[in-house]
């Protein structure tokens, strides 16, 4: 659309790298989440033991290298309707034992106060504003797929509400139980929550810790070889020949070189940078807020060219210029803390 509304230039050296970075960023931010999970696997089978986070991230990276194979959309198909099961479960096993733990005699004390000094709240109301529109984000992709056959418009809407469907019914079951049982305490990853840091002991049954664990780390590497798959059929479209067969050695040995290479990147950044919530707020800020709510306005905005006097044309440039400037402050945000994190973390930091 950025090619052929705006110009060719606009696409290939504005919206694309965007949608590429995000779709990479994606890829990372899973891995290390996936690392996350592994290890709270195996934390339920050895309370007392030795591996670190970095180690389990590249066990997960191992899971994406064969699943990164697959050779394009249409061979994943099993694995996006797999997604969407495991999603659904795990979120609502991570509602429920929020809502179980927070009704227990023994629960955490509940703090809701806002911590931190007045900057560190202003940047953190932004940084929450970026992760909000990573969530949304998600809607980029149900919308694209509508978009294949008519009618447009009414297949559209059908896919955004489908979407904000599933986003309610995870997303935001998960953070509102979750905030609810833990408060401020509450982490990126809810399911750490589970653990009495005081007893050392889970709050729920350990079968329960494993079994939620495992659906994520199966709907996260899902997740992550979905949105590797733009990159890779970019860069294929390079480096295969045409005139040949999709399984034939002239288009398998380059594409498993490169594939490879692009998950062991994002498994290496992933085991170094263990910051989730911030990789999280800094994909909404450099990606999702320019895809999601700057460029569909501009684009309503140069196509249909609505008189400058007509209320559409002025509430899409309002909704251009200051969805650009959140998005300008929220990345500014994110760095912010990406540095404040990196002074308390080490490389290859066990968090």
């Amino acid at each position: 659309m950025a090619h052929h509304i705006l110009s060719p230039k606009w696409g290939r050296y504005y919206v694309g790298p965007i949608q590429m970075a995000v779709c990479y960023g994606v890829v990372i931010a899973n891995a290390l989440l996936g690392g996350q999970c592994l290890k709270a696997m195996y934390l339920v089978v050895q309370p007392n033991g030795e591996m670190k986070l970095f180690e389990f991230v590249i066990i997960f990276g191992c899971l994406l290298l064969v699943l990164a194979q697959f050779p394009s959309f249409h061979s994943l198909r099993y694995i996006n309707s797999l997604s969407l099961l495991l999603c659904l479960l795990y979120s609502a096993s991570a509602a429920a034992a929020s809502i179980y733990i927070g009704k227990e005699p023994n629960a955490p004390e509940k703090d809701y106060t806002i911590v931190g000094d007045p900057e560190t709240r202003v940047f953190g109301i932004f940084n929450a504003m970026a992760i909000i529109a990573t969530t949304y984000g998600n809607g980029i992709i149900p919308e694209i797929q509508a978009t294949i056959s008519a009618p447009v418009k009414g297949k559209m809407m059908k896919g955004l509400c489908m979407c904000y469907l599933v986003v309610i019914m995870t997303f935001f079951t998960v953070a509102i139980t979750g905030y609810w049982a833990f408060g401020k305490k509450a982490n990126g990853l809810i399911f750490t929550n589970f653990l009495n840091a005081e007893t050392n002991h889970y709050f729920v049954p350990t079968w329960f810790i494993f079994l939620v664990n495992l659906f994520t780390v199966l709907q996260l590497s899902a997740v992550a070889v979905v949105y590797l798959q733009p990159i890779n059929d970019i860069l294929e479209s390079v480096i295969s020949d045409p005139t040949k067969k999709e399984f034939s050695i002239r288009n398998v040995i380059p594409r498993l070189v490169v594939r490879s290479l692009f998950v062991v990147m994002a498994t290496i950044v992933a085991a170094m940078l263990p910051f989730f919530g911030d990789v999280n707020s800094l994909l909404g800020a450099f990606g999702f807020i320019p895809l999601d709510f700057v460029l569909p306005v501009v684009f309503f905005n140069f196509t249909f060219k609505p008189s400058k006097k007509s209320f559409i044309f002025w509430i899409n440039t309002v909704i251009a210029v200051v969805f650009s400037c959140l998005g300008v402050i929220a990345m500014v945000a994110a760095v912010r803390q990406i540095i404040i994190d990196a002074n308390t973390y080490k490389l290859f930091a066990d968090v």
